[in-house]
């Protein structure tokens, strides 16, 4: 429990940079960012396979097809969703939707997976999740008065950011449910060999994307300058950062983490990820948060120590 937690914290450290990543390349578009992060990780993924081509080898045709739809959902199209919220809707409001994620997944896997898993029950699972609730919504009240004090927000661009980020609590909801089951149905597979093929599954579809992205732009006479940028230098580095720290690294944890904790509380433990992309947006604007952020971030961490001490009741045989 104590490692499954650690491998858990340090993946949802790496994760909160993506929050800022489309705050410090706001002329570029949410694709652009998609695939530029994918195509880093999956070309960071390609010396790891080599080393690991005969583990690899041992993989079913199965197997890569479940790593295609985990790379495909849980990768492109989750990062696509967020970095398109985060640029319309500015970092509060999908903080706040991401934020949900552990009582999202953790109610999902409640009812999905208490035969394999064991059954929290649900009057011992409430508190926990009612105070990372309460957590999320004081963080994020500060950041919408904040927001509001701002008085020029574009309405109809702020509730497309809402929209979008919605869809990547969806991918997100999928994606580590999907990503636990293969991982616990294969205990002698290594999480590292899981994150390598997903990082080798990702590769084609991010080049694939990366090429429709720079012909839609041509067809469509868009000024925006490709294949890199305005700051090429700078979008090539922080995507290589993202790609090696937030997508392979970032993986490796989770899939250590999913294979030594039950779903539910593993779902909980995405609540290190908004810690994280709280703590980086307030260093990135320079201040330190207020009362009403510092009191949601203690109940998000009461939370989920509760959620931790729970032990899930074994599955009758």
């Amino acid at each position: 429990m104590a490692i499954g937690l650690a491998y858990a914290l340090f993946a949802g450290l790496t994760w909160g940079g993506v929050f800022i990543a489309p705050l410090l390349l706001p002329e570029y578009p949410p694709a652009l960012l998609a695939v530029g992060r994918y195509t880093a990780f999956g070309l960071i993924c390609l010396p790891l396979a080599a080393m690991s081509r005969r583990s690899l080898a041992t993989l079913t045709r199965s197997d890569w097809r479940e790593a295609l739809k985990l790379a495909a959902i849980g990768n492109l199209l989750y990062y696509l969703c967020l970095a398109s919220a985060i640029q319309r809707a500015g970092g509060p409001l999908p903080t706040m939707i991401i934020g949900t994620l552990p009582i999202v997944i953790a109610l999902a896997a409640n009812r999905r997976n208490h035969r394999r898993d064991g059954r929290l029950p649900w009057r011992a699972l409430l508190p926990p999740l009612v105070l990372i609730a309460a957590g999320i919504g004081c963080v994020n009240h500060a950041e919408m008065r904040a927001l509001a004090a701002d008085g020029n927000v574009d309405l109809g661009r702020y509730l497309s950011g809402a929209v979008f980020a919605l869809g990547a609590v969806v991918c997100w909801t999928w994606y580590p449910l999907r990503n636990a089951d293969w991982l616990r149905a294969h205990p002698d597979r290594s999480p590292r060999l899981w994150a390598t093929a997903q990082g080798i599954a990702t590769l084609p579809l991010a080049l694939a994307g990366y090429a429709l992205l720079w012909l839609f732009m041509a067809v469509g006479d868009d000024p925006f300058v490709m294949p890199l940028g305005p700051r090429p230098l700078y979008y090539c580095g922080l995507m290589a950062a993202i790609g090696l720290f937030a997508s392979w690294l970032g993986t490796l944890c989770w899939n250590e983490a999913s294979q030594r904790l039950p779903t539910t509380l593993a779902g909980q433990l995405i609540v290190f990820e908004t810690l994280a992309a709280l703590a980086y947006a307030f260093m990135l604007r320079g201040r330190w948060p207020d009362a009403t952020t510092q009191a949601g971030i203690a109940l998000l961490i009461v939370g989920v120590s509760w959620g931790l001490r729970l032990k899930p009741e074994t599955p009758a045989a």
